[in-house]
């Protein structure tokens, strides 16, 4: 039987790497296929079966009180006040909630798709035969000729701690690399499970952007005004599209003008453009 686990979803990151388009939004409500990324990350833990307060927590920092509306209370909240604490810092903001526990923790910024499974499932590899006593971490193969990561892999979002590597965490600032992964790794407790799916990180414009078009390229929201042309691109709910666009994210309520010519980019409001 799989040890008592609950879920946490880190949430409270500045994403200094999409500004300016973290300006408006924090990272973890970006939209990705029209769908805000902290949402892919709670239906991948409702895959689980985990869901609601009891069971799942989402941190947050930058723009807390947006990641705090939209959360509602499908989730525990954790606000930083001062700015966010890393994703060391963090989880031990929440030791007294995960209270024995291990936990699933994962990044709300990962995008992970594998068409083969449904969202949870997809992961459940990190929970099988666990014995809540090793540190597990969700990788991908590093391509040939990097280095660094760990043992040939790189991290791919999520990854399953033992109460035991987390009871001793506290909220100062610092990550889990440091605190968890590297101590565990050291000892001989750090497993790896490959992740045989799509893993981006959707930190740069460049890598959001090749989240959006391998989540719904093609793909309009039925809200949205399109009178120009669209090939490629994501456009949100209530968008009016009067230009061309090709290979683009036009965020919710944004504004292509006729005779524009957008590719490769990403649209927010009536003139925000962050080409990729």
């Amino acid at each position: 039987m799989t040890p008592a686990f609950a879920a946490v979803v880190l949430a409270a990151g500045e994403g200094q790497r999409l500004r300016p388009l973290t300006e408006l939004l924090p990272k973890a409500l970006c939209p990705v296929g029209n769908v805000a990324l902290l949402d892919r990350a709670l239906a991948r833990i409702g895959g689980l079966g985990l869901s609601g307060p009891s069971e799942v927590a989402v941190n947050a920092a930058y723009l807390a009180g947006q990641v705090v509306t939209h959360t509602g209370d499908r989730a525990h909240l954790s606000v930083e006040p001062d700015g966010p604490l890393g994703t060391s810092g963090g989880l031990g903001r929440l030791r007294d909630w995960i209270d024995g526990r291990g936990a699933l923790v994962g990044n709300a910024d990962a995008y992970l798709a594998d068409p083969r499974r449904e969202p949870g499932k997809d992961i459940a590899a990190l929970l099988e035969g666990w014995s809540g006593e090793t540190v597990r971490m969700l990788t991908r193969p590093l391509p040939p000729g990097t280095t660094g990561g760990f043992s040939g892999h790189r991290f791919a979002g999520f990854s399953l701690l033992p109460w035991r590597y987390l009871r001793d965490l506290t909220d100062q600032p610092s990550d889990l690399v440091r605190t968890v992964w590297r101590p565990a790794e050291a000892a001989g407790e750090l497993e790896l499970v490959t992740y045989d799916g799509v893993y981006i990180d959707t930190g740069t414009p460049a890598d959001y952007l090749a989240a959006n078009l391998h989540a719904a390229a093609g793909l309009t929201d039925p809200t949205a005004t399109l009178t120009g042309r669209a090939s490629e691109s994501v456009i949100g709910a209530h968008a009016e599209v009067h230009g061309s666009v090709t290979r683009c994210v036009i965020w919710p309520g944004a504004t292509v003008r006729e005779g524009e010519s957008l590719r490769d980019v990403v649209r927010a409001g009536k003139d925000l453009t962050v080409p990729a």
